[in-house]
Order: C-alpha cells, then sequence, then structure tokens
C-alpha cells in the first residue's frame, strides 16, 4: 500500500492513494483468477499440433531474417502491456478506428505476417480453438530459445480481446527516456515489480533500435554537449551512424551479440554503452544497479530469472473462461 508523506504547517499527514489501492487489489484478484484457468499443456488435447506448429513457423521466419526474433519478442510485450495479453495489438485499424499497432511507439513493430501464417495453419488443424493472444505467448518463447535463451513453458488459456485503441498506449507503454522511478510505476501497473524491470530490459540483448529513440542523447543539451552517462567513444560512432534523416537507421541494443540472447545488454550498460536512455538509468537507482552487475557476471541467473518473468508478464490482463473469444483472423476484432 503506497502512503504519500505531505506536511503542512509542522502537521504531517498521510493521505492513502486510494485509486492505487483498489487497481493492485482488482489486479491481484484478477492475476489469481487467470492463473486457475491458464495451465501448461492447455490445448493438448483439443489441438495438440498448436504449440508444433508455432515453432515450426517461428524457426523459419528467424532463420530467414534474424532480427523477427526480437520482432516477435516485442510484439507480446507490447500487447501485454497495453489492455493486458489478449492480442489488441495484432488488430489492424479500420475508416472509424485507429488500432494500436499504428501509435506511434508501435510503429516500428515486426512480426505480424509471422503470427498471421501461424494463424492460417493453426486455424486447418484446428478451427476456433487456439487464440492469437497464446500463439503470441509461444512464438515469443520460440524466438527465446533460437536465439539463445533458456526455454520455458508456456501456461495457455487466454482469450483474446476486441478492442484496439492507439490512445491507449499512452502512459503504458515505457518510451526510451524515463528514469528508473518512473519505469517502476509503469511496470508496478501491470502487476510487475522492479525486479522484473531490470530483468525484462534484458530483452534489448537482442534486436534494435531507431536512431531518433536515442539521438537527443547524442546531442543535449546541444551538438557540443553529448549526454554525460554515455561513453564518448560510443557517442562519436552512433554520431556517424546516425548521421542523416530520421528516423535513421536500425542500431543493434547490444553492439556486440546482436543476434544472441545473452548477458551482453548489461555489460553494455555496465560499460556506459545502453543505447536508450531508459537502459543506462539502470545504473543510477543502487538496487536496479545491483541487478545489472549481477547479471553482467552471472548469465544462468539472467537467464532462469528472464524466463520466469516473461511467464509472469504472460498472466497481466488476460482474458479467460467465457471472457473474450477466440479471434479466426488476428487483425479482425
Amino acid at each position: 500500500m503506497e502512503v504519500a508523506q505531505m506536511r503542512r504547517g509542522g502537521e504531517t499527514c498521510f493521505v492513502l492513494r486510494a485509486a492505487a489501492v483498489v487497481s493492485y487489489v482488482v489486479l491481484l484478484m484478477a492475476s489469481k483468477g487467470a492463473r486457475a484457468q491458464m495451465r501448461v499443456g492447455f490445448y493438448d488435447s483439443s489441438c495438440p499440433a498448436a504449440e508444433i506448429i508455432v515453432q515450426q513457423e517461428v524457426s523459419k521466419a528467424v532463420s530467414a531474417n534474424p532480427g523477427l526474433a526480437a520482432g516477435l519478442l516485442r510484439l507480446h510485450f507490447h500487447d501485454c502491456f497495453v489492455g493486458g495479453c489478449e492480442a489488441s495489438v495484432l488488430i489492424d485499424s479500420t475508416s472509424g478506428n485507429t488500432a494500436e499497432k499504428d501509435a506511434g511507439p508501435n510503429k516500428s513493430l515486426r512480426g505480424f505476417e509471422v503470427i498471421d501464417r501461424i494463424k492460417a495453419r493453426v486455424e486447418q488443424a484446428c478451427f476456433g480453438v487456439v487464440s492469437c493472444a497464446d500463439i503470441l505467448a509461444f512464438a515469443a518463447r520460440d524466438s527465446l530459445a533460437l536465439t539463445g535463451g533458456n526455454g520455458y513453458q508456456v501456461p495457455a488459456g487466454r482469450r483474446d480481446g476486441s478492442v484496439s485503441r492507439a490512445q491507449d498506449t499512452g502512459g503504458n507503454l515505457p518510451p526510451p527516456t524515463p528514469n528508473v522511478n518512473q519505469l517502476t510505476k509503469i511496470f508496478a501497473s501491470k502487476g510487475l515489480n522492479q525486479k522484473d524491470l531490470v530483468t525484462l530490459s534484458g530483452a534489448h540483448t537482442i534486436g534494435g533500435s531507431h536512431c531518433s529513440s536515442f539521438s537527443s542523447r547524442l546531442q543535449t543539451p546541444s551538438p557540443t554537449a553529448p549526454d554525460p552517462t554515455m561513453d564518448p567513444g560510443y557517442v562519436a560512432q552512433l554520431g556517424q551512424q546516425c548521421a542523416g534523416a530520421s528516423p535513421g537507421p536500425l542500431v543493434p541494443m547490444d553492439a556486440v551479440t546482436p543476434n544472441t540472447f545473452d548477458e551482453g545488454f548489461y555489460k553494455g550498460v555496465m560499460a556506459n554503452r545502453g543505447l536508450l536512455a531508459s537502459d543506462q538509468a539502470l545504473l543510477s537507482d543502487g538496487n536496479t544497479a545491483l541487478q545489472v552487475v549481477t547479471y553482467a557476471n552471472d548469465p544462468a541467473t539472467f537467464q532462469s530469472d528472464f524466463a520466469a518473468a516473461m511467464v509472469k508478464m504472460g498472466y497481466v490482463g488476460v482474458l479467460t473462461g467465457s471472457s473474450g473469444k477466440i479471434r479466426a483472423n488476428c487483425r479482425v476484432a
């Protein structure tokens, strides 16, 4: 329970942030209810080929384009953080509605065609059984395993939502510039703690970011005074890569092993080579900095913690039982 302390005229009064408490309780109750209805092997009887199909299609896609592993992982994250893990990020915009995928933070998302191919095959195998939300969760797991991450079992049984609005992304998706306190609050609103924040940030060990997401760090407050938390040599390197039109090229977030899921992200942050301001900010707080150092020096702990955090994130705001539906086409509400 969060308590805000305010001093007025020498007196101390404590004001309970009731709305936050109610939201937390509702989220906790919903999470417990969801856990009771979701399970590993959910489709073993109703669609035994489901997870095999997902793995096959993800493997083909990542073999052809290694960057899609990070794209599929990011799709699952962006879905869960806006309205819960109910596949609303996959819904296309219509003439009367701008969907989540067309909001500013989501315009660089990749992997939609992979999900389309998976869904088409799954529907042929067992019509109307497997949700788009579960396909996203399976695809993220398989992408991780294909790039060197720990495999893990995915509790399934999610159902799909029908609402996808671009405006709902505001305040829910972490921007590239917040500090640790701001990031912690965003994660807390999803039932995730600060440890989860640092752990899931490790997803940035694969994939890249466009220059527009970090270019301000290269010339703030002026071109002669770049972000002091960034290694000067790295600033110079990025300045050359990002010279030109916005949004610029896709720059690896882990310059050493950009397509391998390892502890390289944390080593980069320790060397002041975190690409995004929000990544480098993890060193500014004692607790998060300690976790960064731990993961940089203990890859096995990072891998196991990341798998556990992905399972935990997969419960955020899920629809189960009679809630939601199974969308036949992941792009259509």
